[in-house]
């Protein structure tokens, strides 16, 4: 499996805060079964700016001492891009980071407001060539409230990657109904663990892949943790499925309402 959304890169965003903790997340991920971690480190501006080829140097250290501490794994570069109509500039510019130099950008909106720009921003990568792949959907309460605007999203060309910690109910009820019905109806085409500390993802991840395998299959599990993100890797195509709308049953309601 290929982590598509981590923060492993030491005192870079809010993730790992020191090389010891990336060593331990890195050995945690490869006990979780991944053999890949694509570090998507937080980019917004006037917070956290650190560039591409910084971030790529720590990623090239990291890599090099991986055998001293008896793990293997590949390490690839990538960010994760706070929204912004400026965001195709960072990335030409070397300050922000697409997935491995591939077109694909991962992105994120703020959690509790919806941005005004979305599409403006969306048609700016676009229009560059780059891919947009929104992070966590679920997680976002304007999402939670028109899970529509999901399907509208993907009809205009972005990708959607989902936490894996989403699907056990690890960030709350209303992502947890989100994130399943996303995942049932063709709505999710990456999963990412999002880790930033210790014993907080991947340790759950044997109860997480038993409810994804239960919800959708080991054949589109794989999709979504291996040949989705290679494709990415490798810069080519991904086959999108026609999403599916869908109508939330009488309990997801009451669970998103409250």
């Amino acid at each position: 499996m290929i982590d598509f959304h981590t923060h492993i890169l030491p005192n870079i965003d809010d993730g790992s805060e020191s090389v010891e903790e990336t060593f331990d997340l890195l050995k945690e991920a490869e006990n979780a079964g991944f053999d890949s971690i694509i570090s998507t480190s937080h980019y917004i501006e006037g917070y956290y700016e650190e560039t591409s080829a910084k971030r790529q140097a720590w990623l090239e250290a990291i890599s090099k001492n991986l055998y001293k501490k008896d793990i293997k794994l590949n390490l690839y570069l990538g960010s994760e891009v706070y929204i912004s109509e400026n965001i195709a500039n960072l990335l030409l510019t070397g300050k922000a980071s697409t997935i491995h130099n591939s077109n694909y950008v991962l992105f994120e909106f703020p959690l509790a407001t919806k941005p005004m720009n979305i599409y403006e921003a969306i048609y700016n990568m676009q229009d560059r060539r780059y891919i947009p792949i929104l992070a966590h959907p679920e997680r976002y309460s304007f999402i939670q409230q028109n899970p529509d605007l999901v399907y509208d999203l993907i009809q205009n060309g972005v990708l959607m990657q989902a936490n894996f910690g989403s699907v056990i109910g690890l960030y709350g009820e209303k992502a947890e109904v989100i994130v399943k019905r996303l995942i049932e109806n063709d709505m999710v085409h990456f999963l990412g663990s999002d880790v930033h500390r210790r014993k907080t993802i991947y340790p759950h991840m044997p109860e997480i892949i038993k409810e994804l395998e239960f919800i959708i299959g080991k054949d589109k599990l794989k999709e979504l943790t291996t040949i989705n993100p290679n494709l990415v890797l490798i810069n080519e195509r991904i086959e999108v499925n026609e999403p599916r709308k869908f109508k939330l049953n009488l309990k997801d309601r009451r669970i998103l309402k409250d």
